[in-house]
């Protein structure tokens, strides 16, 4: 993959506490904020397939295996 340098503009205090938990992963700053986004990445790319994926089940609908007829009333669901 292809790489691209960029430039952060972060709190000091938020990049000392960063680094400090990538020094205990025994990693770098670049790799841990690369983990992070990619793990934002893969949860809206999942997000986004399974809304795909209901909603086309919404749209084919339900199989009750009733063929066409209601075997019921409305009356019998609402005993009155």
């Amino acid at each position: 993959m292809e790489r691209q340098n960029i430039t952060l503009s972060l709190p000091k205090e938020l990049i000392r506490k960063v680094k400090i938990i990538a020094t205990k992963r025994d990693t770098s700053l670049s790799n841990l904020i690369r983990q992070a986004l990619e793990e934002i990445v893969r949860k809206e790319e999942g997000y986004e397939i399974a809304m795909k994926r209901h909603l086309e089940i919404l749209r084919e609908g339900f199989d009750f295996r009733l063929k066409g007829k209601i075997p019921w009333t409305r009356g019998d669901l609402y005993e009155r």
